[in-house]
């Protein structure tokens, strides 16, 4: 299966570490050596990188590492295929325009009778590939149209937007697993569903949460891969497996949060107080 991770933070920040860690699954310590790509956000816009390789042999992917662009939201997958051949088209994330923001989304699990559920929606979003995970992401899309169509310009209520994408999740959650990374550029929704763990057994969690915060520059997070230039930080990750030995908190089956900021939003759209949040931690000073 593939692997996800993604970052939300309240002031922009580097990813360097982590996605060292994270392109080593891409074939060097993991099988995931099928393609991996990148999204940086900027306002409603985002930079994606992707190619069909592994990300443990990329000389992009290293760059990126030691040059990374600081942002308050990006996205990474690396990619075990197993629906779509190896090509560009079927490298996750995939990015498509609505609402006038980027839309990015890279999804991790196995739901073959997808295919079935494409007749059930428009053809305002269209696969260029052939993998499961992408029509995912155009029936998300579809579902989320009318929402952002309501009043052009603006951004709709979180609530609402978390609403629609829980029935979706509910929806998709018997095809297979559907543990799922979705930014709007406002905000980083978070699906958790099931993963196929190392004992060969498929349950939860399929996706770890950790939320950090501090006052100034610390090394704890420097270690994390996370660099920081503010006084204050919120800084919220979320991964298929934990990269980190700190302590990450494993979702359960269906949960959805989402991350705006660096900050948590559970599925009724109010923000999670520090001392509630799974995995928020303060750092030593």
């Amino acid at each position: 299966m593939c692997e996800l991770f993604a970052m939300s933070s309240r002031v922009p920040a580097t990813l360097g570490f982590s996605l060292e860690r994270l392109a080593r699954h891409g074939g060097a310590e993991g099988p995931h050596r099928d393609g991996w790509g990148l999204a940086f956000y900027e306002d409603t816009d985002c930079l994606l990188l992707r190619e069909p390789r592994p990300a443990s042999e990329s000389p992009l992917m290293q760059f990126m590492e030691r040059q990374g662009l600081r942002t308050k939201l990006g996205l990474c997958h690396i990619r075990l295929a197993t629906f779509g051949g190896l090509a560009l088209r079927n490298t996750q994330p995939f990015a498509r325009e609505l609402g006038g923001r980027m839309h990015v989304f890279a999804h991790n699990g196995d739901m073959p009778s997808l295919a079935d559920l494409r007749s059930r929606y428009p053809a305002r979003f269209m696969p260029l590939g052939d993998s499961d995970s992408e029509r995912a992401f155009c029936g998300l899309l579809t579902a989320l149209a009318p929402v952002w169509d309501d009043e052009p310009g603006t951004v709709p209520d979180l609530a609402v937007r978390l609403a629609v994408i829980a029935d979706y999740a509910r929806e998709i959650r018997p095809l297979g697993p559907a543990n799922f990374i979705y930014a709007d550029s406002d905000a980083l929704f978070v699906h958790a569903d099931r993963r196929t763990q190392p004992d060969g057994q498929l349950r939860a969690p399929g996706i770890y949460f950790l939320q950090r915060y501090c006052w100034r520059t610390a090394p704890e997070l420097h270690d994390a891969g996370v660099n920081l230039m503010s006084i204050r930080q919120d800084v919220a990750l979320v991964a298929s497996v934990p990269l980190t030995d700190e302590l990450w908190e494993p979702l359960g089956e269906g949960d959805l949060i989402a991350l705006r900021d660096g900050l948590c939003y559970g599925a009724d759209g109010l923000q999670v107080e520090p001392e509630q949040a799974a995995g928020r931690q303060p750092l030593p000073l």
